[in-house]
Parts: structure tokens; sequence; C-alpha cells
């Protein structure tokens, strides 16, 4: 899929109401996005099948809804309020700031190469290479002052090259204040992650489960991230929400379990969302971009229209988080094992996945331009689409809406489906093939005689004549 058909997704999502540019009506807000109605129920069947498949499908992992906001020692033990950062830089004429690595990104065929001689970075021509040059002319300090000026990096405000400055660390977290006001009340943040909230809670969780190592805990929830410049539509926004697991497992076992969890993970995107392998691979971080509570890390990739983007984060966290929070709260953060009387930090596998990209993944994934029959198609699975089948009389008279939207009531107590009389059969067919519906079912006259129906599949537009007390077995 080619960089313009991005373009095509984002127009179908706001015409069929899948997503919306948050506050149009008052010239929108950068970033920031709206689900519609059928964004919200497909968003909600990716997050029930991955809940399954993380909590249902296993006893050892419960489930936790941690708060948003939590005391601000927390993210100093993680060490949040430290590294969480990424490097800024400011344009000396008109004063705009700017996130480096998205400086380079959209001017990624002009500077490359050169700022790659410049600071003896290997070219790795993936999406990788814009973190590895803005934190190396980080780490250069005063010796990096003019680089990116050399470079002919140009301002997307002003369209020149800009007078950049020395790069500097700018902290993602948001801020605000817990209390009546801001003299007196505490200094908090938005969570950037949901994993802190199970760390914390996880001997509470552990105890009151009765859960044995190795056990997981999992989550679904928003979190926020002060991105200076956000891109590539709803890939990376300021609010989104995170689909995480943490998997708490003795130390010796932590090369086998993130192995495990790299293939289940893997085969999840396979065989539950239908995404073609093809454009699935996993990418191993190396030692300069390990975050600092990492000893191995790995990404699931998706071939986005715009290249290779993380969707989910496999990581070996270690005993970091727990011994962290064991420092600065002063206590006991061990796991006691009673079969083998002695206490330990477990290592923590993480599982995080961006629910907001994986939304974007399946779009992509289903996109389909049938110039064949002049069609655009969303190839769904059937346990994704929003609406699993579309009612339809053939004609506004002679008692087949009646009798359509009796079939309507009956079937959308075990369906959600939706009815529509409106327009051409052809049309109707066509502007539910765009929503992803997998089956058009249409009420004709000869309904009325032998209680047949036409059930049309999307996909292949085959049209298959049943009774129409077959319908709800027909679709199972």
């Amino acid at each position: 899929m080619s960089e313009k058909h991005l373009d095509k997704i984002i127009s179908l999502c706001k015409r069929r109401g899948f997503v919306f540019p948050n506050s149009e009506i008052y010239g929108g807000l950068k970033a920031s996005y709206d689900y519609g109605p059928m964004g919200v129920e497909l968003k909600k069947s990716i997050s029930e099948l991955w809940w399954k498949e993380m909590t249902q499908l296993h006893q050892n992992i419960v489930g936790i809804d941690s708060a948003i906001m939590v005391h601000p020692d927390v993210w100093k033990a993680s060490g949040h309020i430290e590294n969480f950062n990424d490097p800024m830089t400011d344009n000396k004429d008109n004063k705009k700031r700017y996130r480096v690595d998205d400086l380079l990104y959209q001017q990624k065929n002009k500077v490359i190469d050169t700022l790659c001689d410049s600071l003896n970075i290997k070219n790795t021509n993936d999406n990788s290479i814009f973190d590895q040059i803005a934190h190396t002319l980080l780490n250069k300090g005063s010796d990096g002052e003019g680089i990116l000026e050399k470079a002919g990096v140009v301002d997307p405000h002003s369209g020149s090259v800009g007078k950049w400055t020395i790069p500097v660390q700018f902290n993602l977290m948001f801020k605000t204040d817990s209390g009546p006001s801001e003299k007196t009340g505490k200094e908090i943040y938005l969570r950037p992650e949901t994993a802190q909230g199970i760390f914390i809670n996880y001997l509470l969780i552990q105890n009151s489960m009765r859960l044995k190592i190795p056990f997981g805990i999992a989550q679904i929830g928003k979190v926020f991230r002060n991105e200076i410049v956000a891109r590539n539509f709803i890939f990376r926004t300021r609010e989104f929400e995170q689909m995480e697991m943490q998997y708490f497992v003795h130390p010796s076992k932590d090369k086998e379990n993130i192995e495990l969890w790299k293939q289940k993970r893997f085969d999840f995107y396979l065989n539950q969302l239908g995404i073609s392998k093809s454009n699935l691979q996993f990418y191993q971080h190396d030692d300069t971009e390990l975050a600092h509570y990492a000893k191995d890390a790995y990404d699931i990739q998706y071939k986005f229209p715009f290249g290779w983007g993380e969707i989910e984060g496999i990581h070996n966290r270690t005993d970091f988080d727990l011994k962290q929070h064991e420092k600065l709260s002063g206590k006991n953060m061990t796991y006691f094992d009673s079969a083998n009387d002695k206490k330990y930090h477990p290592y923590i596998i993480e599982t995080s996945a961006g629910l907001n990209r994986v939304f974007l993944m399946v779009l992509c994934n289903a996109y389909f331009e049938d110039t064949e029959n002049n069609r655009v198609v969303l190839k769904l699975p059937f346990a994704l689409a929003p609406n699993k089948a579309v009612i339809c009389p053939l004609v506004k008279k002679d008692n087949l809406p009646e009798r359509a939207m009796n079939i309507f009531s009956n079937l959308n107590k075990q369906y959600p489906c939706i009815y529509d009389e409106q327009g051409s059969i052809g049309k109707r067919y066509y502007r539910q093939d765009e929503a992803g519906t997998p089956f058009g079912i249409t009420i004709d006259h000869q309904t009325l005689e032998d209680n047949t129906v036409t059930i049309r599949e999307r996909d292949s537009m085959k049209q298959t004549r049943i009774n129409e007390n077959k319908i709800s077995d027909f679709l199972k």
C-alpha cells in the first residue's frame, strides 16, 4: 500500500463514522481524534478479543483497572521523571520548537545520509534511524551545534533551513495539580503508561487471588504523552489506549518466557485479527535503543503506508521496577515462594500494545480497492466488523419494510446489525462494503411468498437464497 492510501483511509474513517478530527467546529486540535459510532465498535471488538486472549484463556492471568493519577513518587521510582524525554530543538529565527526525530522523519530522503556521515552512524534505513540520530546529537552536546543546519534541515513552518539550537531533553509527561489550588496542591502527572499501576499493586493482586509464579496481570487504559509533533493520523497522538500484560516469572526463566510471549503475541495478530504475515515483522532493540529498565526488547512492527511502525513491544523489564518501588517506598516488594521457602524479586516480561495503532493496522490491512467492480471494501474479519449484516427491503412498499424490520429486530438480538432502506440496493450494498459489513440481507417479493431471503457476501459478492429461519445459522 502506498503512502497516499493513508489519506484515503483517513477520508473513509470520517465518511463512514470511524474516526473524526477532535474539536473540528473550532478548527480542530492537533493530534487529537474522536472515535465515531463505527470506530468505537471496532475498537471495542479489538480490545475484547485481546482481553479474552490474555485473561479468559489463561488461568494464571488476571485483570486490573488502575487509576490514571497516582502518587508522584511512582514516576520518580519508575524513572519517568528523569528518563522519559525526547530530544528537542528550537529554530533561533522564529522560536518554533520541534522534536529532532520528527524533523528528520519529514525530510528523510534529504538529510539522513548527510547526518549519518557526520555522526558516524550506520544508516539502517528504518524508523529507528531517526531516534538514533536524535539521541546521538543530544549526547554530543555542544559538539553537535550546527550539524542540523549544515545538513540542510528545513523548518516546516518557514520552509527554509533553520538556525537550530543544540538539542535538549523535553519530558513527555503531562503535569497537573491535585488539591484546591496550585499553591497548596500536590504536583502530579497523568500516567504515560499503564504498567506502573500493575507494579504497585502486584502483591495485593497476588495475595488476594492466590497466584503462583508465573502469573500475569493485564490492563487496558488511557495514557497521555505530551508529544510536541504527532504524526500519521492516529499512529502517534497525545492521548491513546494501551493494552498491557505484565508477566511475573522466576529470574532464571526470563529468556524462555520472552520467547513464549513473542510467539503468542505474533500469532494473535495472524490468527485473531487476520493480519497478513508479509506485513508483520520483529525488530530487536540494540543496546543503544534499550529503555533504562530493559534487558531485552522486541517490537512487533506492521508495514503501514508510511513504513514499518511498532504496534506492540515485548520487553524483559527484569526486576528493575519492583526494586525501584521498594527502594523509594520502603515496602517489601519480594514474592514469597512457599514451596521452596524463598523470597525474591520476580522478573517481568511485558507485552504492551497500542490499541489505537492496532486499530489503524486493522483498517490498513482491510482496505481494498476493487477496481473491477468500482468499489472500496473494508475486508474486516467477521469478529471485528462493527455491524455483521445490513438488512434491506428491496423497495419501500408492499409490506417489505415491515417484513425486513421484523427480521432485523430478531437478528439484531444476536448480532449487531443495521437496517437500510435508502437508495438503490446496489448503493446500499456498496455503502456497507466500505464500512466493512460482511453480509447484506435483502427482503423482496419472493420473501412474502416462500419466506426466503437473499444473502450477499461482502468480499466475493456471491448471493445465496435461504429460508429466513436459517439466517442466524448461516452467519454463525
